[in-house]
């Protein structure tokens, strides 16, 4: 008789039946599920079965992965990967977690159908072209000086503020953990992750929940172009690496290197690693029901060090990601908008897909941001271009307006060597006169051209200097500037038609009919439909000085009220309130239009004209 002990089959581990990757929460236990493919064995270790690094080893699946479900391991339970690879065991987090204790930090495992989400599955982002977008960042958000950051929690408790300014969307600076507590959030350790100083996995659901609650959509700020540089999650996962290099997750050769980290790229050509972007990318929008997503810095997705002109540089599979990733999310949300900060105004970033394009539906538009704010710090009158303005206005990418983020204030526009603009236009007095009327001729810009509008946190109540991680927004400045906030809640209702009177300003017609660059005085028409209560007027005065009777030419005869005048007192008790007074349009030909009318306005002032429905 054969004494020879035998393995039992039942002792060898076995591949989890439960699909997903990452630790995936069930009855009577936890399926764990990672892509190793260099490990010659791989455990989980943690505290539910005291950090043993035997206990609970994964079984091979093939193709480099290995999983197992484990007893006892629940939601809450702190895990962490155990990696042999050539004779040395390493410690990995899980790429997948959705919540670390901290950057450097254990795993942890989280139930995602735990969070009541009540009837939230109903909320519909505006359609585009109603869209006005606020961006926010969290840790400055709603803090108060000196302190530890802001966090998701917090945040919640100031948008009410931006429902009552009339935005619709917040779009919130990156959410994935970050090491230490300060941070832009450009510096992910894991594509899944939520910073746990912002409060972690169940707050981002529940400042999701509390946005879409107040008709605001959520727009997530995802960083595929770079992980890292420090505490990442993915830096040499199973062991293998070229020297120097971050192992099968990143690029190993001359292509790993970016602005931001010597060896941080992910490699778009591994089949894996765009799985792994691909799930992240859903992950926003399906398990954490965000409205859309705004790819950081896709130039160095599709090219190595930014030079788009140099066929050596271009990185194909980055754009063949971005292709298939929003591919797959117009077929499943269509209603949810991608939005690619590129800034080399690319209309190829917007094309469909079949047609070679990326697939975006919105690109930032530096062909306007950046024209504006030179028109409006330049010191001297003379040297303002209203041909600058112009092309600002009439830019697009392709066939629609839509297809353009407008704005004069970001992240990026207001720090690294650039303030905010009532400080670039007066550094010594940012809230002083001059600085209140052209920063906020530049917010009348956004609000009233073709495209998709938006603002940056503070803005609207003059928020002044730079932005930096750890400088809260100073909200006494509602009370101190609450003419100028008013002023942005008018042309933000305005932009929305909010009183049936401005439907145009949600249109795509447009033509800036009047150019008067000796005097700086622009003005273009607006329309969607045309008729009374669509077609709108816009006047734009970028000089200091007043006129009593200015005529221009306009769309159609017959009455023309003013519905905004940025000149008004009630904005501000030291602007002029100088009448832009009602007109009548006389058939008397003038700027290529039909008929014409004389108007007033004040230095430095913005009128939006209209007709009654």
């Amino acid at each position: 008789m054969d004494s020879e002990i035998r393995p039992v089959e039942a002792d060898r581990p076995r591949p989890a039946r439960r699909p997903g990757m990452g630790a995936v929460p069930g009855p009577g236990g936890t399926a764990f599920r990672v892509w190793a493919p260099h490990a010659t064995r791989v455990a989980v270790a943690g505290d539910f079965n005291g950090w043993s690094e035997t206990q609970d080893p994964l079984a091979p699946e093939g193709r480099g992965y290995w999983s197992a479900e484990v007893a006892g391991a629940g939601p809450g339970g702190r895990y962490c990967y155990v990696i042999d690879h050539a004779g040395q065991r390493f410690s990995r987090r899980d790429p997948y977690a959705r919540q670390l204790d901290h950057s450097n930090g254990p795993s942890v495992i989280v139930d995602p159908h735990a969070f009541a989400w009540g009837d939230d599955e109903r909320f519909r982002a505006p359609p585009w072209h109603e869209l006005v977008i606020y961006e926010m960042h969290v840790g400055t958000f709603n803090d108060v000086p000196g302190g530890a950051p802001g966090d998701l929690t917090a945040a919640i408790g100031r948008l009410a503020h931006v429902a009552d300014l009339g935005a619709n969307a917040v779009q919130i600076m990156p959410l994935q953990e970050f090491p230490g507590d300060f941070s832009w959030g450009y510096n992910p350790a894991s594509a899944f992750a939520i910073e746990s100083r912002y409060g972690g996995y169940d707050a981002v659901k529940a400042f999701v929940k509390a946005a879409h609650a107040l008709g605001l959509a959520v727009l997530i700020d995802v960083v595929y172009n770079h992980l890292g540089p420090d505490d990442l999650v993915l830096w040499q996962f199973d062991g293998w690496h070229e020297p120097g290099k971050g192992g099968i997750y990143f690029y190993n050769d001359w292509r790993s290197r970016t602005p931001w980290t010597e060896s941080g790229r992910p490699d778009y050509g591994r089949g894996e690693v765009r799985q792994y972007l691909r799930d992240s990318a859903l992950y926003w929008l399906e398990e954490l029901h965000a409205d859309g997503l705004r790819w950081d810095m896709t130039l160095y997705i599709r090219t190595v060090d930014g030079n788009e002109a140099d066929p050596g540089q271009t990185l194909p599979d980055g754009w063949s990601l971005m292709q298939w990733i929003n591919r797959e999310i117009d077929a499943r949300y269509p209603w949810k908008i991608s939005i690619a900060e590129d800034l080399q105004d690319n209309p190829w970033l917007t094309v469909a897909a079949e047609d070679g394009g990326a697939a975006f539906d919105a690109q930032w538009a530096a062909n306007f941001v950046h024209p504006v704010r030179r028109t409006l710090i330049a010191p001297r009158d003379e040297d303002r271009s209203m041909a600058a303005l112009r092309d600002a206005i009439l830019g697009r990418y392709g066939g629609t307006a839509l297809t353009r983020v407008l704005y004069t204030e970001s992240h990026d526009e207001v720090a690294n060597g650039k303030a905010r603009l009532p400080s670039e236009i007066a550094p010594d007095d940012p809230g002083g006169w001059f600085a209140r009327k052209r920063s906020t001729l530049g917010a009348a810009l956004v609000l009233t051209a073709p495209g998709i509008p938006m603002l940056f946190q503070g803005q609207e109540f003059l928020e002044d200097e730079w932005f930096r991680d750890a400088d809260p927004l100073d909200w006494s400045k509602t009370r101190r500037f609450a003419g100028i906030l008013a002023l942005y809640r008018d042309l933000i209702r305005l932009r929305r038609n909010w009183n049936d009177r401005s439907r145009g300003l949600t249109g795509q017609g447009v033509n800036v009919f009047h150019l008067n660059d000796r005097d700086k005085v622009l003005a273009f028409h607006r329309w969607d439909r045309g008729g009374p209560g669509d077609d709108v007027v816009v006047v734009l005065n970028c000089a200091n000085r007043a006129w009593d009777a200015y005529r221009i030419g306009l769309p159609r005869g017959g009455g023309w009220q003013v519905v905004l005048n940025s000149d008004g007192s009630v904005y501000s008790p030291d602007f002029g309130n100088h009448p832009g007074h009602p007109t009548t349009a006389e058939a008397e030909p003038r700027d290529g239009l039909g008929f014409s009318g004389t108007i007033g306005f004040g230095p430095y002032t913005c009128l939006v004209l209209t007709q009654r429905a």
